[in-house]
Protein backbone atom coordinates (compact mmCIF):
# COMPACT_ATOMS: atom_id res chain seq x y z
CA UNK A 1 0.00 0.00 0.00
CA UNK A 2 2.89 2.32 0.82
CA UNK A 3 4.40 1.66 -2.61
CA UNK A 4 1.12 2.50 -4.32
CA UNK A 5 0.99 5.80 -2.46
CA UNK A 6 4.55 6.60 -3.46
CA UNK A 7 3.89 5.88 -7.11
CA UNK A 8 0.74 7.97 -7.09
CA UNK A 9 2.70 10.83 -5.50
CA UNK A 10 5.51 10.50 -8.06
CA UNK A 11 8.13 9.67 -5.41
CA UNK A 12 11.10 7.34 -5.79
CA UNK A 13 10.80 4.09 -3.87
CA UNK A 14 14.01 4.63 -1.86
CA UNK A 15 12.97 8.14 -0.76
CA UNK A 16 9.49 6.91 0.08
CA UNK A 17 10.87 4.04 2.15
CA UNK A 18 13.18 6.44 4.06
CA UNK A 19 10.27 8.74 4.92
CA UNK A 20 8.22 5.72 6.01
CA UNK A 21 10.98 4.57 8.39
CA UNK A 22 11.34 8.09 9.80
CA UNK A 23 7.60 8.33 10.51
CA UNK A 24 7.65 4.86 12.06
CA UNK A 25 10.60 5.69 14.33
CA UNK A 26 9.00 8.92 15.54
CA UNK A 27 5.62 7.35 16.20
CA UNK A 28 7.17 4.44 18.06
CA UNK A 29 8.76 6.84 20.57
CA UNK A 30 5.52 8.62 21.43
CA UNK A 31 3.17 6.51 23.48
CA UNK A 32 -0.03 7.93 24.81
CA UNK A 33 -0.17 7.85 28.62
CA UNK A 34 -3.15 8.38 30.87
CA UNK A 35 -2.35 11.13 33.36
CA UNK A 36 -4.26 12.30 36.42
CA UNK A 37 -3.62 15.98 37.24
CA UNK A 38 -4.84 17.20 40.65
CA UNK A 39 -4.74 20.86 41.74
CA UNK A 40 -6.61 21.38 45.04
CA UNK A 41 -5.46 25.00 45.48
CA UNK A 42 -8.04 27.41 44.05
CA UNK A 43 -5.69 30.16 42.86
CA UNK A 44 -6.00 31.09 39.19
CA UNK A 45 -2.30 31.92 38.89
CA UNK A 46 -1.37 28.41 40.01
CA UNK A 47 -3.99 26.85 37.74
CA UNK A 48 -2.52 28.64 34.70
CA UNK A 49 0.79 26.82 35.10
CA UNK A 50 -0.94 23.45 35.44
CA UNK A 51 -3.22 24.26 32.53
CA UNK A 52 -0.40 25.01 30.10
CA UNK A 53 1.44 21.79 30.99
CA UNK A 54 -1.75 19.73 30.83
CA UNK A 55 -2.70 21.18 27.44
CA UNK A 56 0.81 20.55 26.15
CA UNK A 57 0.64 16.92 27.24
CA UNK A 58 -2.84 16.54 25.71
CA UNK A 59 -1.57 17.96 22.43
CA UNK A 60 1.13 15.27 22.50
CA UNK A 61 -1.57 12.62 22.46
CA UNK A 62 -1.74 11.83 26.18
CA UNK A 63 -5.10 11.57 27.92
CA UNK A 64 -5.08 14.10 30.75
CA UNK A 65 -7.83 13.88 33.38
CA UNK A 66 -7.96 17.05 35.47
CA UNK A 67 -9.27 17.57 39.00
CA UNK A 68 -9.34 21.26 39.88
CA UNK A 69 -11.26 24.50 40.21
CA UNK A 70 -10.95 26.06 36.75
CA UNK A 71 -12.37 23.98 33.87
CA UNK A 72 -11.24 24.96 30.39
CA UNK A 73 -13.46 27.46 28.59
CA UNK A 74 -12.39 26.15 25.20
CA UNK A 75 -12.25 22.33 24.91
CA UNK A 76 -8.90 20.72 24.02
CA UNK A 77 -8.69 17.23 22.59
CA UNK A 78 -7.50 14.63 25.15
CA UNK A 79 -7.95 17.17 27.99
CA UNK A 80 -10.79 16.16 30.30
CA UNK A 81 -12.02 18.18 33.28
CA UNK A 82 -13.39 15.19 35.18
CA UNK A 83 -14.01 16.80 38.61
CA UNK A 84 -14.70 20.45 39.40
CA UNK A 85 -13.74 21.09 43.03
CA UNK A 86 -15.07 24.65 43.04
CA UNK A 87 -17.88 24.98 45.59
CA UNK A 88 -18.81 26.99 48.66
CA UNK A 89 -16.60 24.88 50.96
CA UNK A 90 -13.47 26.61 49.66
CA UNK A 91 -13.17 30.41 49.98
CA UNK A 92 -13.09 32.14 46.61
CA UNK A 93 -9.70 33.74 45.94
CA UNK A 94 -9.90 35.09 42.41
CA UNK A 95 -10.44 38.87 42.55
CA UNK A 96 -11.63 38.44 46.12
CA UNK A 97 -8.75 39.32 48.45
CA UNK A 98 -8.90 42.77 49.98
CA UNK A 99 -5.96 44.83 51.16
CA UNK A 100 -7.41 44.82 54.68
CA UNK A 101 -7.65 41.02 54.71
CA UNK A 102 -4.06 40.63 53.50
CA UNK A 103 -2.65 43.06 56.08
CA UNK A 104 -4.75 41.81 58.99
CA UNK A 105 -5.12 38.08 58.29
CA UNK A 106 -1.98 37.26 56.33
CA UNK A 107 0.83 39.68 57.18
CA UNK A 108 0.03 39.72 60.90
CA UNK A 109 0.18 35.92 61.19
CA UNK A 110 3.18 33.57 61.10
CA UNK A 111 3.44 32.52 57.47
CA UNK A 112 3.84 28.74 57.85
CA UNK A 113 0.93 28.11 60.27
CA UNK A 114 -1.31 30.24 58.02
CA UNK A 115 -0.12 28.52 54.85
CA UNK A 116 -0.47 24.99 56.22
CA UNK A 117 -3.93 25.70 57.57
CA UNK A 118 -5.62 27.64 54.78
CA UNK A 119 -3.84 25.92 51.91
CA UNK A 120 -3.03 22.64 53.64
CA UNK A 121 -5.45 20.94 55.99
CA UNK A 122 -8.43 22.97 54.76
CA UNK A 123 -7.80 21.82 51.19
CA UNK A 124 -7.33 18.22 52.31
CA UNK A 125 -11.00 18.33 53.29
CA UNK A 126 -11.72 18.34 49.55
CA UNK A 127 -10.93 14.63 49.62
CA UNK A 128 -14.51 14.35 50.93
CA UNK A 129 -15.80 15.55 47.55
CA UNK A 130 -18.21 12.79 46.37
CA UNK A 131 -16.79 12.57 42.85
CA UNK A 132 -13.21 12.47 44.13
CA UNK A 133 -14.11 9.79 46.66
CA UNK A 134 -15.59 7.74 43.86
CA UNK A 135 -12.46 8.20 41.74
CA UNK A 136 -10.31 7.01 44.65
CA UNK A 137 -12.47 3.94 45.23
CA UNK A 138 -12.99 3.13 41.56
CA UNK A 139 -10.03 4.38 39.52
CA UNK A 140 -10.24 3.66 35.77
CA UNK A 141 -8.71 0.43 34.52
CA UNK A 142 -9.20 0.72 30.77
CA UNK A 143 -6.61 2.10 30.56
CA UNK A 144 -5.34 2.74 34.11
CA UNK A 145 -3.43 5.84 35.07
CA UNK A 146 0.30 5.94 34.27
CA UNK A 147 1.23 9.11 36.15
CA UNK A 148 0.03 11.61 38.75
CA UNK A 149 0.70 15.36 38.54
CA UNK A 150 0.24 17.26 41.82
CA UNK A 151 1.33 20.47 43.51
CA UNK A 152 3.93 21.10 46.17
CA UNK A 153 2.61 23.81 48.46
CA UNK A 154 0.91 22.59 51.63
CA UNK A 155 -1.89 20.11 50.77
CA UNK A 156 0.41 17.15 50.26
CA UNK A 157 -2.28 14.66 51.25
CA UNK A 158 -3.14 14.58 47.53
CA UNK A 159 0.38 13.39 46.65
CA UNK A 160 -0.54 10.11 48.39
CA UNK A 161 -2.76 9.33 45.40
CA UNK A 162 0.44 8.30 43.62
CA UNK A 163 1.00 5.43 46.05
CA UNK A 164 -2.69 4.55 45.95
CA UNK A 165 -2.68 4.33 42.14
CA UNK A 166 0.83 2.80 42.08
CA UNK A 167 2.13 5.39 39.61
CA UNK A 168 5.06 7.83 39.57
CA UNK A 169 4.36 11.34 40.88
CA UNK A 170 5.42 14.57 39.19
CA UNK A 171 5.06 17.57 41.50
CA UNK A 172 4.85 21.19 40.40
CA UNK A 173 6.16 24.12 42.45
CA UNK A 174 4.52 27.26 41.08
CA UNK A 175 7.05 29.46 42.91
CA UNK A 176 10.78 29.08 43.53
CA UNK A 177 11.54 26.03 45.71
CA UNK A 178 9.75 26.05 49.04
CA UNK A 179 12.05 25.31 52.02
CA UNK A 180 10.48 21.87 52.52
CA UNK A 181 10.21 20.83 48.87
CA UNK A 182 13.94 20.15 48.53
CA UNK A 183 13.67 17.43 51.18
CA UNK A 184 11.30 15.40 48.97
CA UNK A 185 14.10 14.52 46.53
CA UNK A 186 17.17 15.25 48.72
CA UNK A 187 17.93 18.40 46.77
CA UNK A 188 20.81 20.54 48.14
CA UNK A 189 19.40 23.51 50.04
CA UNK A 190 22.50 25.21 51.43
CA UNK A 191 21.52 28.27 53.42
CA UNK A 192 25.01 29.75 52.96
CA UNK A 193 24.14 30.87 49.43
CA UNK A 194 20.49 29.91 48.76
CA UNK A 195 18.20 32.61 50.22
CA UNK A 196 14.91 31.44 51.71
CA UNK A 197 11.82 32.07 49.59
CA UNK A 198 10.12 33.96 52.44
CA UNK A 199 12.99 36.40 52.94
CA UNK A 200 14.26 39.31 50.88
CA UNK A 201 17.89 38.23 51.26
CA UNK A 202 20.03 38.10 48.13
CA UNK A 203 23.26 36.15 47.65
CA UNK A 204 26.08 36.77 48.40
CA UNK A 205 25.06 37.13 52.03
CA UNK A 206 26.93 38.53 55.01
CA UNK A 207 27.65 36.43 58.10
CA UNK A 208 24.55 37.68 59.90
CA UNK A 209 22.45 37.20 56.77
CA UNK A 210 23.64 33.60 56.58
CA UNK A 211 22.91 33.13 60.28
CA UNK A 212 19.39 34.56 59.84
CA UNK A 213 18.81 32.53 56.68
CA UNK A 214 19.92 29.30 58.35
CA UNK A 215 17.74 29.76 61.42
CA UNK A 216 14.80 30.77 59.23
CA UNK A 217 15.23 27.70 56.99
CA UNK A 218 15.37 25.30 59.95
CA UNK A 219 12.48 27.01 61.71
CA UNK A 220 10.22 27.07 58.64
CA UNK A 221 10.84 23.37 57.95
CA UNK A 222 10.16 22.33 61.54
CA UNK A 223 6.94 24.35 61.58
CA UNK A 224 5.81 22.92 58.26
CA UNK A 225 6.33 19.31 59.32
CA UNK A 226 4.57 19.93 62.63
CA UNK A 227 1.52 21.65 61.17
CA UNK A 228 1.04 19.21 58.27
CA UNK A 229 1.39 16.00 60.30
CA UNK A 230 -2.41 15.86 60.72
CA UNK A 231 -2.75 15.16 57.00
CA UNK A 232 -2.03 11.50 57.79
CA UNK A 233 -5.61 11.32 59.05
CA UNK A 234 -7.05 12.48 55.71
CA UNK A 235 -4.85 10.01 53.82
CA UNK A 236 -5.81 6.99 55.92
CA UNK A 237 -9.47 8.00 56.02
CA UNK A 238 -9.74 7.99 52.22
CA UNK A 239 -6.97 5.67 51.05
CA UNK A 240 -7.21 3.03 53.76
CA UNK A 241 -5.92 2.49 57.31
CA UNK A 242 -2.68 0.97 56.06
CA UNK A 243 -1.86 3.82 53.65
CA UNK A 244 1.50 5.47 54.19
CA UNK A 245 1.60 8.93 55.76
CA UNK A 246 2.17 12.36 54.26
CA UNK A 247 5.95 12.27 54.80
CA UNK A 248 6.17 9.03 52.78
CA UNK A 249 3.90 10.56 50.12
CA UNK A 250 6.31 13.49 49.80
CA UNK A 251 9.32 11.21 49.45
CA UNK A 252 7.45 9.23 46.80
CA UNK A 253 7.71 12.19 44.41
CA UNK A 254 9.80 11.24 41.37
CA UNK A 255 10.22 14.64 39.72
CA UNK A 256 9.72 18.29 40.67
CA UNK A 257 9.08 20.94 38.02
CA UNK A 258 9.89 24.29 39.61
CA UNK A 259 8.82 27.69 38.33
CA UNK A 260 12.22 29.34 38.43
CA UNK A 261 15.14 30.13 36.12
CA UNK A 262 18.70 31.04 37.01
CA UNK A 263 18.55 34.27 34.99
CA UNK A 264 15.95 35.56 37.48
CA UNK A 265 16.31 33.49 40.63
CA UNK A 266 20.06 33.04 40.73
CA UNK A 267 22.24 29.95 40.42
CA UNK A 268 21.74 27.09 42.84
CA UNK A 269 22.32 23.32 42.66
CA UNK A 270 19.56 20.92 41.58
CA UNK A 271 19.53 17.16 41.44
CA UNK A 272 18.30 15.39 38.29
CA UNK A 273 14.88 15.12 39.95
CA UNK A 274 14.38 18.91 39.95
CA UNK A 275 13.95 20.72 36.63
CA UNK A 276 13.57 24.47 36.19
CA UNK A 277 10.68 25.42 33.90
CA UNK A 278 10.32 29.09 34.80
CA UNK A 279 7.84 30.74 32.45
CA UNK A 280 6.11 27.49 31.47
CA UNK A 281 2.78 29.31 31.77
CA UNK A 282 3.76 31.74 29.00
CA UNK A 283 2.23 30.43 25.76
CA UNK A 284 4.19 30.37 22.51
CA UNK A 285 1.43 32.28 20.74
CA UNK A 286 0.20 35.43 22.48
CA UNK A 287 -3.55 35.84 22.69
CA UNK A 288 -4.67 38.83 20.54
CA UNK A 289 -5.99 41.90 22.28
CA UNK A 290 -9.58 43.07 21.92
CA UNK A 291 -9.75 45.44 18.96
CA UNK A 292 -10.60 48.58 20.91
CA UNK A 293 -7.81 47.95 23.45
CA UNK A 294 -5.31 47.20 20.66
CA UNK A 295 -6.16 50.52 19.00
CA UNK A 296 -5.93 52.42 22.31
CA UNK A 297 -2.48 51.01 23.04
CA UNK A 298 -1.32 51.62 19.45
CA UNK A 299 -2.30 55.27 19.81
CA UNK A 300 -0.30 55.56 23.04
CA UNK A 301 2.66 57.07 21.20
CA UNK A 302 4.31 58.28 24.40
CA UNK A 303 4.00 54.81 25.89
CA UNK A 304 1.80 53.44 28.64
CA UNK A 305 2.04 52.12 32.19
CA UNK A 306 0.28 48.88 33.09
CA UNK A 307 -1.09 48.57 36.64
CA UNK A 308 -2.21 45.21 38.05
CA UNK A 309 -2.04 43.47 41.41
CA UNK A 310 -2.68 39.97 40.11
CA UNK A 311 -5.62 37.62 40.01
CA UNK A 312 -6.42 37.66 43.76
CA UNK A 313 -5.81 41.07 45.36
CA UNK A 314 -8.26 43.84 44.46
CA UNK A 315 -6.44 47.13 43.94
CA UNK A 316 -9.76 48.91 44.53
CA UNK A 317 -9.70 47.63 48.13
CA UNK A 318 -6.77 49.89 49.08
CA UNK A 319 -7.67 52.83 51.28
CA UNK A 320 -9.23 55.91 49.68
CA UNK A 321 -6.19 57.95 50.73
CA UNK A 322 -3.82 55.56 48.96
CA UNK A 323 -5.93 55.43 45.80
CA UNK A 324 -6.23 59.22 45.64
CA UNK A 325 -2.44 59.49 45.96
CA UNK A 326 -2.12 56.98 43.13
CA UNK A 327 -4.64 58.93 41.02
CA UNK A 328 -2.63 62.15 41.39
CA UNK A 329 0.63 60.43 40.51
CA UNK A 330 -0.84 58.66 37.48
CA UNK A 331 -2.44 61.88 36.25
CA UNK A 332 0.99 63.57 36.21
CA UNK A 333 2.30 60.92 33.79
CA UNK A 334 0.25 62.32 30.86
CA UNK A 335 0.78 62.17 27.91
CA UNK A 336 1.91 58.70 29.03
CA UNK A 337 -1.24 56.61 29.33
CA UNK A 338 -2.17 54.14 32.06
CA UNK A 339 -4.01 50.83 31.72
CA UNK A 340 -5.26 49.51 35.07
CA UNK A 341 -6.85 46.15 35.92
CA UNK A 342 -9.73 46.73 38.35
CA UNK A 343 -12.01 43.77 39.07
CA UNK A 344 -14.87 45.93 40.42
CA UNK A 345 -14.63 49.46 38.99
CA UNK A 346 -17.70 50.61 40.92
CA UNK A 347 -15.70 50.26 44.17
CA UNK A 348 -13.12 52.84 43.07
CA UNK A 349 -13.34 56.36 44.47
CA UNK A 350 -14.23 59.14 42.05
CA UNK A 351 -11.56 61.25 40.38
CA UNK A 352 -9.89 58.79 38.00
CA UNK A 353 -7.50 60.78 35.74
CA UNK A 354 -8.39 61.13 32.05
CA UNK A 355 -5.22 59.33 30.89
CA UNK A 356 -6.22 56.14 32.75
CA UNK A 357 -8.27 53.28 31.26
CA UNK A 358 -9.65 50.62 33.61
CA UNK A 359 -10.87 47.14 32.74
CA UNK A 360 -12.01 44.21 34.90
CA UNK A 361 -10.04 41.72 32.82
CA UNK A 362 -6.95 42.30 30.68
CA UNK A 363 -4.89 39.89 28.53
CA UNK A 364 -1.76 40.68 30.52
CA UNK A 365 0.91 39.04 28.37
CA UNK A 366 -0.30 40.73 25.20
CA UNK A 367 -0.34 44.09 27.00
CA UNK A 368 3.16 43.71 28.47
CA UNK A 369 4.58 42.61 25.11
CA UNK A 370 3.05 45.59 23.29
CA UNK A 371 5.74 47.82 21.77
CA UNK A 372 4.54 50.86 23.74
CA UNK A 373 4.69 49.27 27.22
CA UNK A 374 7.09 51.23 29.44
CA UNK A 375 6.48 50.24 33.10
CA UNK A 376 4.62 47.52 34.98
CA UNK A 377 3.22 48.66 38.38
CA UNK A 378 2.82 45.31 40.17
CA UNK A 379 2.47 43.45 43.46
CA UNK A 380 5.52 41.39 42.53
CA UNK A 381 3.87 38.02 41.96
CA UNK A 382 6.21 35.54 40.31
CA UNK A 383 4.20 34.73 37.19
CA UNK A 384 3.28 38.34 36.49
CA UNK A 385 6.87 39.48 36.85
CA UNK A 386 8.10 36.59 34.70
CA UNK A 387 5.77 37.85 31.96
CA UNK A 388 7.20 41.36 32.36
CA UNK A 389 10.73 39.98 32.07
CA UNK A 390 9.72 37.85 29.07
CA UNK A 391 8.47 41.03 27.37
CA UNK A 392 11.40 43.18 28.55
CA UNK A 393 9.43 45.69 30.69
CA UNK A 394 10.86 47.27 33.89
CA UNK A 395 8.76 47.30 37.06
CA UNK A 396 7.68 49.21 40.13
CA UNK A 397 7.00 46.60 42.80
CA UNK A 398 4.67 46.88 45.79
CA UNK A 399 5.25 43.47 47.46
CA UNK A 400 2.95 42.26 50.23
CA UNK A 401 3.41 38.58 51.15
CA UNK A 402 4.73 35.12 50.21
CA UNK A 403 7.53 35.21 47.63
CA UNK A 404 6.74 38.76 46.47
CA UNK A 405 9.37 40.57 48.62
CA UNK A 406 12.08 38.19 47.41
CA UNK A 407 10.99 38.51 43.78
CA UNK A 408 11.11 42.30 43.89
CA UNK A 409 14.42 42.30 45.79
CA UNK A 410 15.99 40.19 43.05
CA UNK A 411 14.70 42.49 40.32
CA UNK A 412 16.06 45.51 42.18
CA UNK A 413 19.48 43.84 42.31
CA UNK A 414 19.28 43.35 38.53
CA UNK A 415 18.28 47.00 37.99
CA UNK A 416 14.93 46.18 36.40
CA UNK A 417 12.72 47.39 39.26
CA UNK A 418 12.27 49.76 42.17
CA UNK A 419 10.22 49.01 45.25
CA UNK A 420 7.55 50.81 47.25
CA UNK A 421 6.32 49.88 50.74
CA UNK A 422 2.65 48.94 50.58
CA UNK A 423 1.62 50.95 53.64
CA UNK A 424 3.68 54.01 52.64
CA UNK A 425 2.16 54.74 49.22
CA UNK A 426 2.21 58.53 49.21
CA UNK A 427 1.96 60.74 46.14
CA UNK A 428 5.58 61.86 46.52
CA UNK A 429 6.97 58.34 46.77
CA UNK A 430 4.93 57.07 43.81
CA UNK A 431 6.06 60.11 41.77
CA UNK A 432 9.70 59.39 42.63
CA UNK A 433 9.37 55.74 41.58
CA UNK A 434 7.88 56.64 38.20
CA UNK A 435 10.47 59.37 37.61
CA UNK A 436 13.25 56.92 38.36
CA UNK A 437 12.08 54.10 36.08
CA UNK A 438 10.69 56.23 33.24
CA UNK A 439 13.50 58.77 33.37
CA UNK A 440 16.46 56.39 33.52
CA UNK A 441 16.89 54.37 30.30
CA UNK A 442 19.13 51.87 32.10
CA UNK A 443 16.05 50.19 33.57
CA UNK A 444 14.57 49.43 30.16
CA UNK A 445 17.99 48.36 28.85
CA UNK A 446 18.46 45.96 31.79
CA UNK A 447 14.95 44.54 31.27
CA UNK A 448 15.68 43.87 27.59
CA UNK A 449 18.99 42.20 28.48
CA UNK A 450 17.47 39.89 31.11
CA UNK A 451 14.59 39.15 28.76
CA UNK A 452 17.08 37.80 26.21
CA UNK A 453 18.77 35.69 28.90
CA UNK A 454 15.43 34.37 30.16
CA UNK A 455 14.26 33.37 26.67
CA UNK A 456 17.57 31.84 25.51
CA UNK A 457 17.18 28.09 26.18
CA UNK A 458 17.74 24.84 24.25
CA UNK A 459 14.02 24.05 24.61
CA UNK A 460 11.03 26.11 25.66
CA UNK A 461 9.91 25.69 29.30
CA UNK A 462 6.81 23.84 28.12
CA UNK A 463 8.76 21.43 25.91
CA UNK A 464 11.22 20.87 28.77
CA UNK A 465 8.40 20.06 31.17
CA UNK A 466 6.69 17.74 28.69
CA UNK A 467 9.94 15.88 27.99
CA UNK A 468 10.61 15.18 31.67
CA UNK A 469 7.03 14.17 32.43
CA UNK A 470 7.18 11.67 29.55
CA UNK A 471 10.63 10.54 30.69
CA UNK A 472 9.32 9.67 34.16
CA UNK A 473 6.28 7.97 32.63
CA UNK A 474 8.57 5.85 30.43
CA UNK A 475 11.31 4.98 32.89
CA UNK A 476 9.94 5.64 36.37
CA UNK A 477 11.59 7.84 38.98
CA UNK A 478 14.32 5.54 40.24
CA UNK A 479 16.73 6.48 37.46
CA UNK A 480 16.84 10.13 38.65
CA UNK A 481 16.57 9.34 42.36
CA UNK A 482 19.39 10.89 44.37
CA UNK A 483 21.47 8.51 46.52
CA UNK A 484 21.16 11.15 49.24
CA UNK A 485 17.58 9.93 49.71
CA UNK A 486 19.05 6.96 51.60
CA UNK A 487 21.13 9.11 53.95
CA UNK A 488 20.10 10.91 57.12
CA UNK A 489 20.57 14.67 57.44
CA UNK A 490 23.76 14.32 59.50
CA UNK A 491 25.23 11.93 56.93
CA UNK A 492 24.45 14.39 54.12
CA UNK A 493 26.09 17.17 56.14
CA UNK A 494 29.08 14.82 56.75
CA UNK A 495 28.74 15.38 60.47
CA UNK A 496 29.60 11.72 61.12
CA UNK A 497 32.68 11.98 58.86
CA UNK A 498 33.91 15.28 60.31
CA UNK A 499 33.07 14.07 63.81
CA UNK A 500 35.14 10.92 63.28
CA UNK A 501 38.01 12.94 61.82
CA UNK A 502 37.95 15.42 64.70
CA UNK A 503 37.75 12.59 67.24
CA UNK A 504 40.59 10.80 65.47
CA UNK A 505 42.72 13.93 65.48
CA UNK A 506 41.91 14.50 69.15
CA UNK A 507 42.88 10.92 70.03
CA UNK A 508 46.03 11.20 67.91
CA UNK A 509 46.95 14.49 69.58
CA UNK A 510 46.35 12.96 72.99
CA UNK A 511 48.50 9.92 72.19
CA UNK A 512 51.27 12.10 70.77
CA UNK A 513 51.13 14.24 73.88
CA UNK A 514 51.26 11.11 76.07
CA UNK A 515 54.19 9.66 74.13
CA UNK A 516 56.11 12.94 74.23
CA UNK A 517 55.46 13.19 77.95
CA UNK A 518 56.80 9.66 78.49
CA UNK A 519 59.84 10.35 76.32
CA UNK A 520 60.54 13.57 78.15
CA UNK A 521 60.28 11.75 81.49
CA UNK A 522 62.71 9.07 80.28
CA UNK A 523 65.15 11.69 79.05
CA UNK A 524 65.00 13.55 82.35
CA UNK A 525 65.62 10.35 84.36
CA UNK A 526 68.40 9.42 81.98
CA UNK A 527 70.25 12.66 82.65
CA UNK A 528 69.59 12.66 86.39
CA UNK A 529 70.86 9.10 87.04
CA UNK A 530 74.58 9.74 86.20
CA UNK A 531 74.49 12.90 88.29
CA UNK A 532 73.24 11.08 91.37
CA UNK A 533 75.83 8.34 90.76
CA UNK A 534 78.67 10.85 90.72
CA UNK A 535 77.50 12.43 93.94
CA UNK A 536 77.59 9.09 95.76
CA UNK A 537 81.20 8.62 94.75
Amino acid sequence: MMLLFCKSAGMKERLCFTIFLLILSISSEVRGYRILSVLPYNAKSHAIMFEELNKGLANRGHQVDVVGHFPLKKPVENYNDIINLADDSVPKLQNNLTYKFVTSSVLDKPVVPFLTSMFGSELCKLMDHPELKNLIKNPPNDPPYDLLIGEVLAAHCFLALGQHLKVPVVAIVTSPMWPWSSDFVANPDNSAYVPGVFSSLIAPMSFWDRMTNTLDLIGKKMQFYYYTSDQDEFIRKHLGPHALGVREAERNVSLILVNSHYSLNGVRPFTAAVVEVGGIHIPKEIEPLPRDLQEWLDRSKDGFVYVSFGSMLKIESFSGETLRALYKSLGKLAPVRVLMKVAKPDELPVGLPSNVMIRPWIPQLAVLCHKNARVFFTHGGLMSTQEAIHCGVPMIGVPLFSDQPLNVARYIRKNVAVSLVHDELTEEKIDAAFEKVLGDPSYMAAAKKISAEFRDRPMSPLDTGIFWVEYVARHGGSIIRSPAMDLSWFQIALIDVFGTLILGLAVAAYLIKLILKKLFALLVRGTEAPTRYKKIN
